[in-house]
């Protein structure tokens, strides 16, 4: 037990710092950015119809006027006291609407991380098994087709047929348009959850299941597996007892590791289909200059990728026995 005390107090302590880069980096790309808050947000008409007083008391707010070090420094103070500062669009607190907006995609990634993770795996080891022949081959194709397929328009594609030509689920947004809130049931947003996920999780297979294909290959390439076939084992034995358990270590890997480009991909799908969900918002928030909204979601997403990593070495010790002895003895 202290051995994975210790080790999962190395891990966040490298998270603490690589959030911290992760936040630095961010920040120096936007204020390298081309966009100027004044004029994106309020109009150079607008602007030219002000007095200087008031186009002082904007830039004071949009933070034209104070000197970089000065705002990340001030933000980053605040990120210590627990205060991710207040979003300049919303006029809100920068926690709050990420946890507004954090609600709304849960389901989405979650459920799409789940599909493409279960159907990656099972993908990936029918072809590894099969390899060289029609399944291999069929399963191969089609995650070439998809990794190069470009995820706005899949979910583009995606929106014509089953939304527009066949009228089966909505358009676009998590909820019906003009319903009350308080009327909205699950059934409904599970309704407009589906064409979202949905596209998430067949861009989210093709990795996984390219990966577990070659681990797949070579374990049965191995030794043991050909003495276990001259033992007269049957195929289906051999996946199930050897294949499945060496290739479950790479899987937990592969999965999550996806939880990055579940994420990423959301921001892309979340704007065609308008779902109001992080991704939305952390495209509305780099258009519109909104610096402390854009950190605060860069930094809770890299917690979640680098959380999922530290979760996924953990199980490791869980899964594997001989990595469990080996820790205890170091």
């Amino acid at each position: 037990m202290k051995h994975r005390l210790q080790f999962a107090a190395k891990k966040l302590l490298r998270m603490a710092l690589l959030l911290l880069g992760v936040s630095l980096v961010s920040f120096l790309l936007m204020c390298a950015s081309p966009l100027d808050p004044l004029q994106t947000n309020v109009g150079q008409v607008a602007l030219g119809s002000m007095s200087q007083e008031q186009v002082a008391q904007l830039e004071a707010y949009w933070g034209v006027d104070t000197p970089p070090v000065q705002r990340y420094v001030g933000w980053l103070l605040g990120v210590l006291h627990g205060d991710l500062g207040s979003s300049l669009l919303y006029r809100q607190p920068v926690l709050a609407i990420i946890g507004q907006r954090l609600a709304g995609s849960v389901l989405l990634l979650l459920t799409a991380w789940i599909i493409s993770g279960i159907l990656g795996m099972t993908l990936g080891v029918i072809a590894g098994a099969c390899r060289g022949q029609w399944p291999d081959k069929l399963i191969r194709g089609y995650c070439l087709l998809i990794s190069s397929t470009p995820a706005f328009w899949l979910a583009i594609l995606l929106l014509l047929i089953f939304a527009v030509w066949l009228g089966w689920l909505p358009v676009g947004l998590s909820v019906p348009i003009g319903m009350d809130a308080a009327s909205v049931t699950l059934t409904d947003r599970l309704s407009h959850a589906v064409l979202p996920a949905l596209t998430l999780s067949i861009t989210g297979v093709a990795n996984i299941a390219l990966h577990t294909r070659e681990k797949m290959v070579d374990v049965m390439e191995s030794d043991y597996v050909l003495f276990a076939k001259a033992r007269g084992e049957s195929m289906r034995s051999i996946v199930l007892r050897h294949g499945l358990r060496n290739v479950l270590l790479p899987g937990i890997t592969l999965q999550f590791a996806s939880i990055s480009e579940i994420i990423g991909g959301s921001v892309l799908v979340e704007q065609v289909f308008s779902y109001p969900g992080l991704g939305q918002a952390a495209v509305t928030a780099g258009l519109g200059s909104d610096l402390p909204l854009l950190l605060g979601i860069t930094v809770i997403t890299s917690a979640i990728v680098f959380g999922g990593n530290l979760i996924a070495d953990l199980l490791y010790g869980v899964v594997d026995p001989k990595i469990r002895r080996r820790a205890a003895k170091g």
